[in-house]
């Protein structure tokens, strides 16, 4: 998509499905992306809907692991957490 500089695609949580997909994206400079831009792109892309991400979250970078790999792993944490503080729990 040309207004995304990076992105990755995680499980969250979910109590109906037990996981749902959630994409973090980094934006490109000057760019402002949402989640109905994100689900236009992709089924204008011909991508099958069960494939689209639920949910989408915006970062300045992504975390990265050891080099250059993001860290998937830190990415659920951090919607897991999120998703704990938005339930008010």
């Amino acid at each position: 998509c040309p207004q995304v500089l990076d992105a990755a695609i995680v499980g969250m949580p979910d109590p109906v499905m037990g996981e749902r997909s959630c994409a973090y994206v980094v934006p490109r400079p000057g760019e402002v992306f949402t989640l109905d831009d994100m689900v236009s792109f992709l089924k204008g892309h011909n991508i099958a809907s069960f494939k689209i991400p639920e949910r989408l979250e915006i970062l300045s970078q992504l975390p990265l692991a050891s080099g250059q790999k993001v860290n998937k792993v830190a990415l659920q944490q951090d919607i897991a957490h999120t998703l704990v503080k938005e339930s008010g729990l």
